[in-house]
């Protein structure tokens, strides 16, 4: 047998038959194959998954789940705590380096609807902010604690955008800024000139000694993208999904936080003033 099938190898006519027929079906195959299987980038295999994020229960948006169980998963976090904002909702979720939550707060965020910051905002006088300059700027930002120029504690996420987490502040009593940080709606939690606002205890019992303590990374949810356009994340709990074929990163900060001079924030600091940890 093997010296026939030597034999009929040899014949260069059956050969050509052979090969012609071999190429026709593998045009075949690729012709009924689905629509961009050849291109489709199969996820990546992570030598050493992470957890996923524990909510305890708590409600999120699917965006919110999708990064937070991504930065966790795929060890994007770097070890460090994890803050999330989600700008739709006007809400913050902090998680431990493990991915246990701590506590979600409402915030308060900039006025106006955006993901980018106009370069140079920063060092602009606020009246000379207009409204749709006052966005909060989306992306992956490492955490740096420190103090603004009044020398009150804040946590920076955008230094050279002056953007910072911070305590409700009340310098405009005509904002009635505490009274919208309690409203249930989303829209009305839009307000500031950028900065985050957080509720008293929340900052200064969560946000501010997680920081202080382990680090963080903080990724600020886009509203006009898709969160895997800003992070190139992907739904790490459907077997199914795959990471986005262009993971490019919202501009932001690196993965070294070093100390930083005292700046100016968008807006005015409010006082000092702590609450007992009943009122979180």
């Amino acid at each position: 047998m093997p010296e026939k099938m030597s034999a009929c190898l040899s014949s260069p006519k059956l050969l050509r038959s052979l090969c012609a027929a071999f190429v026709a079906g593998s045009a075949l195959a690729l012709s009924c194959a689905p629509a961009g299987a050849a291109t489709e980038k199969p996820a990546p295999a992570i030598a050493h998954p992470g957890p996923l994020a524990d909510f305890h229960g708590t409600p999120a948006s699917p965006g919110v789940r999708e990064v937070a169980n991504w930065a966790f998963y795929t060890h994007d976090n770097h070890g460090r705590a994890v803050v999330i904002l989600d700008k739709k909702e006007a809400t913050v979720y902090a998680f431990t380096p493990d991915g246990l939550l701590l506590a979600s707060a409402p915030a308060l965020l900039g006025m106006a609807v955006g993901d980018g910051t106009v370069p140079g905002v920063g060092d602009k006088p606020l009246s000379q902010v207009p409204e749709a300059e006052r966005t909060t700027p989306a992306g992956r930002f490492v955490a740096e604690p420190g103090v603004d120029d009044t020398g009150v504690d804040v946590v920076w996420v955008d230094y050279e955008s002056a953007v910072a987490m911070h305590r409700v502040i009340t310098t405009f009593p005509e904002q009635h800024r505490p009274e919208r940080l309690a409203s249930p709606d989303p829209k009305i939690r839009r307000i500031s000139y950028g900065c985050i606002n957080l509720p008293i205890p929340f900052y200064e019992q969560v946000i501010s000694p997680t920081v202080r303590g382990t680090g963080a990374i903080v990724y600020v949810l886009p509203e006009t993208k898709a969160p895997h356009e800003v992070f190139g994340s992907w739904d790490v709990t459907d077997p199914n999904a795959h990471p986005p074929a262009l993971a490019g990163r919202h501009p932001g900060s690196g993965d070294s936080a070093a100390p930083r001079p005292p700046q100016h924030l968008h807006e005015p600091q409010a006082l000092r003033t702590s609450v007992p940890a009943s009122d979180l």
